[in-house]
């Protein structure tokens, strides 16, 4: 128990509404588990706070207290009340999953938000967010970094505006010193979030919206240190917002790299609406709705040059490539193996996609939807191009390297190699070369020894173009010829798949429209995958599987443009 008085807290208004979560995710199962149940919900004294049939991640989600700030969290404000005793009854200081570092920073952060939106936190609870506060200024996630020492950041921010007294100050001057630190590190120059999740960046972005909102909320208080907070935040929400709409799909979602599945972080479109509210210029994020098949997409190459993601659209389909480093090489937790990897969107529907993230945790499964396998594009002898490995760990790493862009009116095209099997034999290194026209795309992909031979690349219109790839052969080519590479196209769920011969398809879009898929160079075949776009939601999918000939692959997607 704490021997220190207790913090009263300041008398701010919130400027605009945080935004609304969903509430706790869907994460295979309900997450409060009652014995008794009432009209408003279940009896908050019956929770189970510490459930033992639930993984480490699961549990994280029941003491966030998002559900606080749900979209409909007005109807059950009496129940939050006892939820929030309950919770305080049965968790006592220093004890369990929910006084963990992480969860404790984004509950900290989820009640004073309710209470800054117009409740009240009882007694116990308030006294119990001043402990929190003070638990966790000396229990920050150094040692990780990254997204979480940035969550502590925020959560002593909000608790130092919250309280005063001196301990708040001191609370909120450590939360602006690592900010004043942590922004500049952890956003590039492009703007891209340095882990390079398409999830954890719409997560950070929402964390610094949320710290706009609470300065404004709090016009009169020092900022205490030389970091001005409301510049750097303000123009760093301008950037992370404009990388946010070259890595949404035009159906208004994230395109999947990395760690990354819908439903945990805010949709762009909801990022956008929060950043109108407080007042700032609107990022150009696409709005969730559905996409009309017959709405070209406008001729753009983007390449965000410092995170390495490159956004290519022309006509009615949008390409995005990872081009990309792994993640911070001290920091590679959210990674996966996907180096190479591509999505594609046609007619209003995604068409290749790459598998999502369905869990957490150190289990099977966490591991395989790191691998290669589980993204679209190419593994070697059933190695992984970077070696991932238990949860959150990866060993030697695929760094890109050989970057070209050529663009002009009626075709994109973006080459690069990566030197991540260079630790098997004959030291093989894999080159991708895309090519987009108004009615397709052209994949080729070379598996060579070192990168010292060359080859042609064959365009749609089967004339032969050299396009700066191996031709010929010396010895090591032929050893890593012989190795068992393959070129992975995950479908989405939503395509259906018809075959027409041995390497040839044809791709049914939910909306009817067509695409047809050859292998003009290599050998295809059509096998079950996994499709996770949720934590707790894996679905039956397939993909088509490429094996190589003299180390060459290559793939054609086709359609007819809309006139």
């Amino acid at each position: 128990t704490s021997t220190q008085p207790w913090l009263n807290p300041s008398n701010g208004l919130i400027k605009a509404n945080p935004l609304p979560h969903k509430g706790y995710p869907n994460l295979g199962a309900a997450v409060l588990v009652p014995k008794t149940t009432t009209a408003a919900g279940p009896e908050p004294s019956t929770l189970d706070w510490e459930p033992a049939d639930r993984d480490r991640l699961w549990r994280y989600n029941l003491h966030y207290f998002d559900d606080l700030n749900a979209a409909d969290a007005g109807r059950r404000r009496e129940w939050h009340r006892e939820l929030l005793r309950d919770w305080v009854r049965d968790n006592p200081p220093a004890t369990g999953t929910g006084w963990e570092p992480y969860p404790t920073s984004l509950r900290m952060v989820n009640w004073i938000k309710w209470t800054l939106t117009g409740n009240t936190l009882p007694a116990e609870c308030l006294h119990s967010l001043a402990i929190q506060a003070r638990w966790l200024s000396k229990r920050l996630e150094r040692h990780l970094l990254g997204n979480h020492l940035l969550a502590n950041a925020k959560a002593l921010v909000f608790a130092g505006l919250f309280f005063e007294g001196k301990e708040a100050d001191s609370w909120l001057a450590t939360g602006l010193d690592i900010l004043g630190r942590e922004i500049p590190e952890q956003v590039l120059a492009d703007g891209g979030h340095f882990e390079r999740s398409t999830m954890y960046h719409a997560l950070v972005l929402e964390d610094l919206l949320d710290l706009d909102n609470l300065v404004r909320a709090y016009p009169g208080a020092p900022l205490p240190g030389r970091f001005d907070i409301t510049g750097a935040i303000t123009d760093t929400i301008a950037r992370m917002g404009d990388w946010l709409q070259t890595l949404c799909h035009p159906d208004g979602e994230i395109a999947f790299f990395n760690d990354a599945a819908m439903g945990i972080a805010p949709a762009p479109a909801e990022l956008a609406a929060y950043a109108v509210r407080l007042g700032l210029a609107p990022p150009a994020m696409p709005v969730a709705a559905t996409p009309s098949p017959a709405a070209p997409i406008s001729t753009r190459l983007v390449h965000r040059k410092d995170s390495g993601y490159i956004r290519a659209s022309l006509g009615h389909a949008v390409a995005f490539l990872d081009v990309a480093p792994l993640g911070p090489d001290y920091l590679p937790g959210h990674g996966h193996a996907d180096t190479l990897s591509f999505e594609l969107f046609v007619f209003g529907e995604r068409v290749i996609v790459n598998g999502g993230t369905s869990r957490y945790g150190t289990g099977r499964q966490r591991l395989g939807e790191r691998e290669t396998r589980a993204h679209s594009t190419v593994e070697i002898d059933g190695e992984s191009s970077s070696e991932v490995w238990s949860g959150f760990r990866v060993a030697r790493r695929a760094r890109p390297f050989g970057l070209r862009i050529q663009e002009t009116p009626d075709c994109l095209e973006v080459t690069c190699s990566h030197d991540g099997y260079r630790r098997l034999p004959c030291k093989p290194i894999h080159r991708r070369g895309w090519r987009m026209t108004p009615t397709g795309l052209q994949v080729s992909d070379w598996v060579s020894g070192g990168g010292s031979a060359r080859v042609t690349s064959t365009s749609l219109d089967n004339r032969q173009r050299p396009v700066d790839e191996p031709i010929g052969h010396n010895r090591r080519d032929l050893r890593c010829a012989a190795l068992a590479a393959q070129a992975r196209f995950i479908v989405h769920p939503g395509i259906g798949i018809e075959q027409r011969d041995d390497n040839s398809w044809t791709l049914v879009l939910a909306g009817g429209r067509r695409l047809e898929l050859s292998v003009p160079w290599g050998s295809g075949r059509v096998e079950p995958a996994r499709y996770a776009p949720e934590f707790g939601k894996v679905l039956s999918a397939r993909r088509l599987t490429v094996a190589p000939v003299d180390g060459r692959m290559v793939t054609v997607f086709e359609w007819t443009a809309i006139t």
